[in-house]
């Protein structure tokens, strides 16, 4: 699908396209958007109408892209990025005071809502802008100039960036239900051995796919969202790493490995920025994870 096409669809369409399009599923998407259903499935539909063709298998646990959707995903997300860096330019042009963010993991973490809700209160005049990534940038587009702080995940290449450690999770493997190993109180990474493990793509930092693949060379599907990991586990067996504490669906699981170091939740900025409105936002994720 030629690039120039998505110019005839409005924004917001696209951006509703590609959280259903990372969520794999209406219902999260919805409510990762903070809107109903009903106009979001119409929103899709109107979208399959425009291109001539679907974008998504649909089934009664969820969604799958097309061959379509997949080209229109790589698309969309190229032009919503370009979109933001136009706005941001624009909005620094004006004089116009704003940060952005971008936040990669689980929304419904919540550090992430007490960080929320204390810097609107600390700065009320502020712009906020949020961009919600996949898997395959940790730093969030922090070293390609898109956000000014990134609330990730570590370990990652740190090269001219600065790290705080805001949390410490444990990691377990996330199973199938009926998956024998599901019924162990607690796993080693030797026990997975002989797994399928999902990858991310090619270029993504070499420091960050070793962690999730528990430190060694594994085989098996390219994933970019967290849907995608959890749809992979649940169609193919897939194994794969993730945070202990984060909600599944009722046919998954997570076991821990007691031979995991643990994840950390970190803030990350470009190293020597002295924006005051980083430095704060750095001081209130502290104490937002603190608690």
């Amino acid at each position: 699908m030629p690039r120039g096409y998505c110019c005839s669809v409005e924004l917001r369409t696209l951006r509703y396209f590609v959280a259903v399009a990372e969520e794999l599923h209406f219902g999260r998407a919805a409510a990762r958007l903070h809107m109903s259903q009903p106009p979001l499935s119409r929103a899709i539909k109107q979208l399959e109408a425009d291109v001539e063709a679907l974008l998504f298998t649909r089934s009664s646990t969820g969604v799958t892209l097309t061959a379509v959707g997949s080209v229109l995903l790589d698309e969309a997300r190229a032009l919503l990025d370009h979109a933001d860096r136009v706005r941001e330019r624009v909005s620094a042009a004006a004089g116009v005071a704003t940060i952005t963010i971008g936040i990669l993991g689980d929304g419904t973490d919540p550090g992430v809502a007490r960080l929320a809700a204390a810097y609107r209160r600390s700065h009320p005049g502020i712009g906020i802008r949020i961009r919600d990534t996949d898997l395959t940038d940790p730093t969030c587009g922090l070293r390609a100039g898109l956000v000014d702080v990134a609330l990730t995940r570590s370990p990652f290449a740190e090269t001219a960036l600065t790290v705080r450690t805001l949390r410490t999770d444990p990691v377990g493997v996330v199973l199938r239900a009926d998956d024998p190993l599901a019924r162990r109180d607690q796993l080693r990474l030797a026990e997975l051995s002989d797994r399928h493990w999902f990858q991310f793509p090619q270029g993504t930092d070499p420091v960050w796919q070793s962690y999730w693949n528990g430190g060694r060379p594994r085989e098996g599907p390219v994933v970019h969202a967290v849907q995608e990991c959890l749809q992979t586990v649940l169609w193919n067996g897939t194994v794969g790493l993730a945070p202990l504490g984060h909600d599944l669906p009722a046919e998954l699981t997570v076991v821990p490995l007691i031979d995991m170091p643990p994840s950390r939740v970190v803030a990350v900025w470009n190293e020597g920025d002295t924006n005051p409105l980083i430095r704060s936002f750095i001081e209130i994720a502290t104490a937002a994870y603190g608690h």
